[in-house]
C-alpha cells in the first residue's frame, strides 16, 4: 500500500500509513491514568501536501526529535477544537525512518562554547568498579 498524505487525512480515520518530517515539538507532559505514570508530546509533522498535528505516547516521546523522518503505521486521526491530530492510537507503531542530522556529533566546537552537561566522563558503573 503506498503511503498516504497529510491532505488525505479525515477525522476518525484508521488504518493510516504516512511518513513525515517533524519540524517542531512541544513540551514533554506526564500523566497518570489508571495508577500508571505516562507522558505525552505534541509535535507538527509535515509532508509536500501540508502539516499535522501529531501526538506522541510514551516510549514515543523520547524515540523522536525535530529533523527527524518518520513512519507511522496503522495510525489514527482525531479532531481537537477543529484541527486534525494524528497518533499512532492503540495498535498503531512509529518508526524513525531518518534521524535528524542535529543528532549527529559536530566536528567542530567554537572555543567560547559552554561544555554540556553530558561532558562527564565517569559513570556509576566505573565507580562501582574502581571499589573492587
Amino acid at each position: 500500500m503506498n503511503a498516504m498524505e497529510i491532505k488525505d487525512l479525515q477525522p476518525r480515520m484508521g488504518n493510516v500509513d504516512i511518513i513525515l518530517n517533524i519540524t517542531e515539538k512541544g513540551d514533554v507532559r506526564t500523566f497518570e491514568k489508571f495508577g500508571k505514570s505516562g507522558k505525552v508530546c505534541t509535535t507538527v509533522a509535515t509532508d509536500s501536501s501540508g502539516k499535522i498535528s501529531l501526538t506522541l505516547w510514551n516510549d514515543d516521546v523520547d524515540k523522536v526529535a525535530v529533523g527527524d523522518k518518520i513512519q507511522i503505521k496503522n495510525g489514527w486521526v482525531g479532531e481537537y477544537q477543529g484541527e486534525l491530530q494524528l497518533s499512532t492510537g492503540k495498535f498503531g507503531t512509529l518508526e524513525v525512518l531518518e534521524k535528524s542530522k542535529a543528532d549527529e556529533p559536530k566536528t567542530a566546537e567554537p572555543e567560547d562554547s559552554e561544555p554540556e552537561e553530558f561532558d562527564e566522563p565517569f559513570t556509576d558503573e566505573e565507580v562501582v568498579d574502581d571499589e573492587k
